[in-house]
C-alpha cells in the first residue's frame, strides 16, 4: 500500500488540503477566501434551451454542462460538495415531495454525478411569519459538511446538525422528533395543528437541534442566515438577532451575535462579550471565518453594528457564563459616513453608515471586509477595508493596512488570488473590482449593469460571478486598466448565489436551477 508523503499527510490532517477538491463550507475552507487551485477549467458556456412545457434542458443544445437540477423558485444559498453529495438550500415552489406542500425551506441533497435527489430536509415557516421569516424565501445558509454530519442554520433560527446519508440509512442519531418537526407551526383548514409525517428514505435524519429563538431569546429580522464555523469540535454561528418590524426597537439587545456550540451534541459553549445587541442598525447576516494569529485561534466577525471583530476561540469562564473574549475590534464606518455638516448620518442614508453582511476573509495575517446593507435599502456608499489581524484592542486607528472608498455598498466576500496577490470584489451596484491586495491599489472597475448579491469566485485564471439580471460572467482574473471578458451567459432566472468549484465542476445557481458545469471534452476523453 502506497503511503502519503509526510508534509501531504499533515497538511491533510490539518484540513488545509484534501485529495478529493471538494467544497465542504463556505468559502472552501474555514479562512473563507473564495479561491479554488483547480486548472483546466471551461471559459464558455452554453446551458441550452428549455424543453417546451417543462422546466428540463434539452442536452442537444448545451455546451460543457454536465447536469442541470430543478431548484424552487428563490435560491440564495450556496451550495457545498462533499463525499459525492451536492447540499443547497432553495424554497418549495417545485415541491418534490405531494406531503410537503406550501410555503417551507428546503434543504436538497443531490447526487454529484448526476443531480438526483438523495433527501431534502423541509423547514416549516415560524408562526410569527415574515418578520422572523420572509415568505419564499428558502434556506440561506451554505451548508458545513464535516466527515458524516452537515450543519446548518434553518430559517427557523436554529442550528441543525444531520447525517450525511438521511433517513434512508435509518434514524441514526438522538433526535427522534422529525415527524413533528416536519409540521411544526402548521395549522390546517379546520384551524387545528396537522399531525406528524413520518419520515421516508428521501428526508433528512436530524442528529440534533439548536434553537436560537428559545434557547437565546434571539429575534431575527426577516432571514437567519449564517455558514457554520467548524474549529476542532467548536462550532460558531451567528444568531442572527436584529430589529423588529419597525426598524427602531431591538426586542432582544442582551441576546448573543456570535456563539459557540459543541458540534456533537449541540450543548452552548459560550458566547460572544462584544453586547452587539444593543447597537443594531438593521439584523445580522454574517458568517464568521477563523486564522492563526501568533499561534492563538481567532475568530473574526462582522457585526449588525458596523464593527469587525477577532474573539478568542476558546470560551472563557466569567461570572455566571463563558465568553468569547474580544482580542480586536474596528469600526469599519469612516466618521464621515456617520456626520456630515454636524449633523448624524441617519441610517440607512445612502451616504450613511452600514453594517457588515460579507464574511471577513483571513489571510497572510490579515482580514479583508466590507460593508452594506439589506438590499431592500437600496445602493449606498460601502467601505473595503484589509486590516491587520495581528493587532489587539480598538484597532480603527492602528490597525488599517489599506482602505478603499471607491466601492458601493457590498453584501460580498472576496476573492483573492494567491498566484497574483489580486482581490476582487463585487458591490450591489452592480460593480467588480479588482485591487492589489497588498496595498489596496485598483486595477479595474467591471459594470455588470444589474445588482449583484452573490460572491465572485476566482480560479484559474478566471474569475466567475453572477447578477441580478441572470447574467453568468467570466472575466479574466488580470490586473491592467481594463476588464477583459471572456465569456457571457444568461441562465434564465436571477443569480443571488456565488459560483463554487468542485472535482473540476462548476456549480452556479439561479433562482430556479442548480447547474452543474465543466469542460465536456475533457470529462469525454478517455482516462489514461
Amino acid at each position: 500500500m502506497k503511503t502519503l508523503p509526510l508534509l501531504t499527510a499533515a497538511l491533510l490532517a490539518g484540513g488545509l488540503i484534501t485529495q478529493a477538491q471538494d467544497w465542504t463550507q463556505w468559502g472552501g475552507t474555514q479562512y473563507r477566501n473564495m479561491y479554488n487551485s483547480t486548472k483546466g477549467l471551461p471559459d464558455k458556456f452554453e446551458v441550452g434551451k428549455l424543453i417546451k412545457g417543462t422546466d428540463k434542458y434539452d442536452p442537444g443544445t448545451q455546451k460543457n454542462v454536465k447536469w442541470v437540477a430543478k431548484l424552487g423558485s428563490q435560491s440564495y444559498g450556496n451550495p457545498t460538495i462533499a463525499n459525492g453529495r451536492v447540499f443547497v438550500g432553495t424554497n418549495n415552489d417545485s415541491p418534490r415531495d405531494k406531503r410537503h406542500l406550501g410555503d417551507r425551506s428546503i434543504l436538497l441533497c443531490l447526487d454529484e454525478k448526476t443531480g438526483e435527489m438523495n433527501w431534502q430536509l423541509v423547514v416549516p415557516k415560524l408562526k410569527s411569519g415574515k418578520v422572523n421569516d420572509w415568505e419564499s424565501l428558502g434556506l440561506l445558509s451554505s451548508p458545513t459538511v464535516e466527515g458524516n454530519r452537515v450543519y446548518v442554520v434553518t430559517s427557523r433560527c436554529e442550528v441543525l446538525c444531520l447525517s450525511v446519508e438521511g433517513m434512508a440509512a435509518g434514524n441514526t442519531g438522538p433526535y427522534k422528533d422529525e415527524a413533528k418537526y416536519a409540521v411544526l407551526d402548521i395549522v390546517g383548514p379546520d384551524g387545528k395543528a396537522v399531525a406528524p409525517i413520518p419520515p421516508g428514505p428521501k428526508d433528512a435524519d436530524i442528529i440534533w437541534r439548536y434553537d436560537m429563538m428559545d434557547e437565546l431569546g434571539v429575534f431575527p429580522h426577516n432571514a437567519s442566515n449564517c455558514s457554520v464555523l467548524i474549529i476542532g469540535d467548536v462550532i460558531y454561528v451567528c444568531t442572527s438577532n436584529g430589529q423588529d418590524w419597525t426598524h427602531v426597537n431591538i426586542p432582544s439587545p442582551l441576546s448573543p451575535s456570535l456563539i459557540a456550540l459543541n458540534k456533537k451534541t449541540g450543548e452552548l459553549l459560550g458566547e460572544d462579550d462584544a453586547k452587539i445587541g444593543n447597537r443594531l442598525f438593521h439584523g445580522q447576516w454574517s458568517s464568521p471565518s477563523t486564522g492563526k494569529v501568533n499561534g492563538k485561534d481567532l475568530v473574526f466577525f462582522g457585526g449588525g453594528d458596523g464593527w469587525c471583530y477577532a474573539f478568542d476561540a476558546i470560551p472563557k469562564k466569567e461570572g455566571d457564563g463563558n465568553f468569547l473574549k474580544t482580542v480586536w475590534k474596528y469600526d469599519a464606518n469612516p466618521p464621515e459616513y456617520k456626520v456630515k455638516d454636524g449633523k448624524p448620518i441617519k441610517y440607512p442614508a445612502a451616504e450613511g453608515p452600514s453594517e457588515i453582511n460579507s464574511t471577513p476573509v483571513f489571510w497572510k495575517n490579515r482580514i479583508y471586509t466590507a460593508t452594506g446593507q439589506d438590499p431592500e435599502h437600496g445602493e449606498g456608499i460601502g467601505h473595503l477595508v484589509c486590516l491587520d489581524a495581528t493587532k489587539a484592542g480598538d484597532i480603527t486607528k492602528t490597525g488599517v493596512i489599506w482602505e478603499f472608498k471607491g466601492i458601493n455598498r457590498s453584501i460580498s466576500t472576496v476573492s483573492i488570488d494567491p498566484d497574483t496577490g489580486l482581490l476582487f470584489i463585487g458591490d450591489f451596484s452592480g460593480f467588480v473590482y479588482c485591487l492589489d491586495s497588498e496595498t489596496g491599489k485598483l486595477h479595474w472597475k467591471y459594470d455588470m449593469k444589474a445588482h449583484m448579491w452573490g460572491s465572485t469566485m476566482v480560479a484559474d485564471g478566471k474569475v466567475y460571478v453572477g447578477d441580478e439580471d441572470g447574467d453568468f460572467v467570466v472575466l479574466a482574473a488580470k490586473g491592467g486598466a481594463k476588464a477583459e471578458v471572456l465569456s457571457e451567459v444568461n441562465l434564465g432566472a436571477p443569480i443571488y448565489a456565488t459560483p463554487v468549484i468542485a472535482n473540476g465542476v462548476i456549480y452556479i445557481a439561479s433562482n430556479t436551477h442548480l447547474f452543474a458545469l465543466h469542460d465536456s471534452a475533457k470529462a469525454k476523453a478517455p482516462k489514461p
